[in-house]
């Protein structure tokens, strides 16, 4: 026998015998708010989520279920459900079947049993997926869906926690949960060692130590092994108990009584606005998961001594005692549990699967919401936020940092919802001016200076994004974002996805990058890599080269968050943040006037095209769309060729047909990419040429080099006299 099945047998035969693990004690049902009928519900949803644990190994063994990573063991969070409310915000540890099934007896018509076994078997009826995971997760419940939360949760969890306290002060228009809420989130101890998670409980002591609410519940379920690596004893407490702004209550989860107690004074604490990280203690059953052989890294006794503390045994002991059922009571209720799940398992298995493409990728980009038009300011608030030195401004021709400047004012000013976060953006006004004065014109609660620390930044973002409002985090440079990409990459752009489109965090991601920058910072502050972004299924990517397009990109980016509920990431080009000159010094026509709101659009998938040449069409980007306008002059003026610019501005999707169109009656195609020649754009511009055009094609793109500081550093990149031999070797024309 397996162990789940020694498991089994264990407790079937140890209730019989009355041979019952040693009262836990400590708390009476009245002393913790539970009566009779509350605690065999309790029951009941621990035997429901070990039943169906035991049933995933058996459908994973008829080749008609796909994963067993169980709860068994960790049953004790069912009383950790039950002293919360079903509307506060559940982001789970995988091992919460039991917190799901007890919080679904919360709320009318839920059925977590034929749910959870749908997912078991990838149905595409499963409500909260749609068959592409198995995930704990509900609409109905606000269980936002998880995947292999290895702690990558935590940092949403504290954004949804602070988006609750900011929601109390102003009401975003697509608020998800009640301004009495907290944001609850739990992980294995193992996960607590994760940086991630080390960073989102730092950032949650910060938030504490300095006194501002945070309505936010940490539970650390403490099984003492993390796959085969054990937690030394008393770690969890030892580096928790004292942790700075956060309050640390401990429970014991073999006890459903206790814990349900500890964690309704927790619970309270934690809606106050204090956070709490509440360290529960239990078993692991079974191993890590249904390939996991323990014994090859724990001997029979440690394996027999957990076993023996099974927390199902512990509650049938409370029932008993409390008078409850009998020993053949329990049993029975086990066994008629088990034979529901049974049954139903027989059903699940013939449920309908995902069969095609189209089926698994309909969920990637979420459903269009009805958002109320934006109310724009009266024209004397509008001038009155902005002041008479901007306002004049406005009709004068201003770079690409001012321009970028006013159009978050404006935004700002029509969409309350929308906030932004990041390092230095406040009281500094960010580390090139970008965000000056945005601060002072809407308080430290919309523009808001974090900690440095990007997986914190972006989920912050992420959690503020599902609760109404809508972001606009800046991470301070390109190579920074690595430091968090998973963020993007692991949560954000996936929970549309893994939810069926019944969750979305729609945000704008700000992030200053690329390279070309006069002698400062190397490759840290020149990165010249967008492939972590370009191969995030659903996420939107874009560039603008210019000031006026980069104020119609992000105007559009809002949009898309707020209409179309989606995740944005505009690189600006750093080196163009402050160029006001193209051709010569003091000509100013890379400067523009700003753009009115109303005025003008740049819509998803519209590229940008000057010139009207035929003779070679040069496709670009960024500081490549501003070294191509010059290349552009010197092609004509020297060498008689009238080439046309193709600005992309959009990176992901690649707009493919906009691009075709502008360059169809065109001679031949250079694709001039300031990223790596490896992992870069061109490579997949490249690649549509040659499926679905005639034309000549080349490129010319920055070495597979790192960028140095000092006078070297843009002697990886392209430049205007390289895409000018590139154009000449292309044509076949003369140097």
């Amino acid at each position: 026998m397996d162990r789940a099945e020694i498991v089994h047998q264990n407790f079937l035969a140890r209730v019989s015998a009355g041979n019952l693990p040693t009262a836990q004690g400590g708390v009476t049902l009245a002393e913790a708010g539970l009566d009779g009928a509350a605690l065999t519900d309790l029951f009941r949803a621990q035997i429901g989520s070990r039943q169906l644990d035991r049933m995933s190994r058996k459908m994973q063994a008829q080749g008609q279920g796909f994963y067993t990573i169980g709860s068994s063991g960790h049953e004790g969070n069912a009383a950790v459900a039950a002293a919360l409310r079903p509307s506060d915000p559940a982001f789970l540890h995988y091992r919460d079947g039991a917190f799901q099934i007890a919080r679904a007896t919360q709320v009318p018509g839920q059925t977590p049993l034929w749910d959870m076994l749908l997912s078991f078997t990838c149905s595409s009826e499963d409500p909260i997926s749609g068959g592409r995971h198995k995930v704990l997760g509900s609409k109905a419940l606000a269980i936002p869906p998880q995947t292999s939360t290895i702690a990558s949760h935590l940092p949403k969890a504290l954004g949804t926690a602070f988006s609750i306290a900011q929601a109390r002060r102003s009401t975003p228009e697509h608020r998800q949960y009640p301004k009495d809420a907290l944001a609850f989130c739990s992980f294995g101890d193992a996960s607590l060692n994760h940086s991630t998670a080390q960073g989102a409980l730092n950032a949650a002591g910060w938030t504490g130590y300095r006194g501002l609410p945070l309505p936010l519940l940490f539970l650390c379920e403490d099984n003492g092994i993390g796959i085969s690596t054990p937690t030394p004893q008393g770690w969890v407490a030892a580096t928790m108990s004292a942790r700075p702004g956060l309050t640390y209550m401990a429970c014991n989860g073999l006890d459903l009584v206790q814990t349900f107690a500890t964690t309704r004074k927790a619970a309270q604490s934690a809606r106050g606005g204090k956070p709490v990280f509440l360290h529960m203690s239990c078993v692991r059953l079974y191993g890590h998961a249904g390939a996991d052989a323990q014994q090859a890294y724990m001997t029979p006794a440690q394996i027999e001594a957990d076993e023996a503390n099974d927390p199902l045994l512990h509650s049938a002991r409370r029932m008993i005692d409390e008078g409850l059922a009998s020993a053949e009571d329990i049993v029975a209720m086990y066994n008629t549990v088990g034979d529901e799940v049974a049954a139903l398992a027989e059903q699940a298995v013939q449920r309908p699967r995902l069969q095609s493409a189209a089926d698994v990728m309909a969920s990637l980009i979420p459903p269009k919401r009805v958002c109320a038009p934006g109310n724009g300011p009266s024209p004397e608030t509008r001038a009155r936020t902005f002041g008479e030195a901007d306002t004049r401004a406005m009709a004068e021709p201003q770079h690409m940092a001012k321009l970028i400047n006013m159009g978050l004012t404006d935004l700002m000013l029509h969409h309350r919802e929308i906030i932004l976060a990041g390092e230095d953006v406040g009281r500094k006004g960010g580390v090139y001016g970008v965000t000056q004065k945005l601060q002072a014109r809407f308080g430290a609660g919309r523009v808001m200076d974090t900690l440095l620390d990007e997986q914190t930044i972006l989920g912050l973002s992420i959690g503020m994004a599902q609760n109404g409002f809508v972001p606009i985090p800046e991470i301070q440079f390109l190579a920074y974002l690595h430091n968090a990409e998973d963020q993007l990459r692991g949560e954000a752009a996936t929970l549309p996805f893994f939810s069926n489109g019944q969750f979305s965090n729609p945000m704008v991601v700000r992030i200053a990058g690329l390279g070309y920058q006069r002698g400062f910072g190397g490759h840290f502050h020149n990165d010249n890599s967008l492939a972590v972004l370009r191969d995030i299924p659903g996420l939107i990517v874009a560039c603008p080269s210019n000031g006026h397009d980069a104020v119609l990109l992000l105007r559009e980016a809002v949009r898309l968050a707020r209409e179309e509920q989606r995740v944005v990431v505009i690189v600006e080009p750093i080196a163009l943040y402050m160029t006001r000159d193209l051709f010569a010094p003091g000509d100013g026509l890379w400067t523009a006037p700003y753009p009115a709101p109303g005025e003008d659009a740049i819509a998803l998938g519209q590229v940008g095209v000057s010139g009207d040449g035929t003779d070679l069409a040069i496709v670009t980007y960024g500081n490549g769309a501003f070294l191509s306008r010059q290349a552009q002059r010197d092609l004509a003026e020297a060498h008689g060729i009238n080439a046309r610019v193709i600005d992309l501005r959009w990176l992901a999707p690649c707009p493919e047909e906009a691009l075709l169109q502008a360059s169809r009656d065109c001679a031949r195609v250079l694709i001039v990419d300031e990223c790596r020649r490896t992992g870069s754009q061109s490579e997949a511009l490249m690649a549509l040429f040659a499926e679905r055009s005639k034309q000549p094609c080349a490129r010319l793109t920055a070495e597979d080099s790192f960028i140095a500081t000092g006078p070297a550093y843009a002697a990886t990149l392209p430049s205007r006299e390289g895409i000018v031999q590139a154009a000449l070797a292309l044509t076949g024309s003369n140097a």
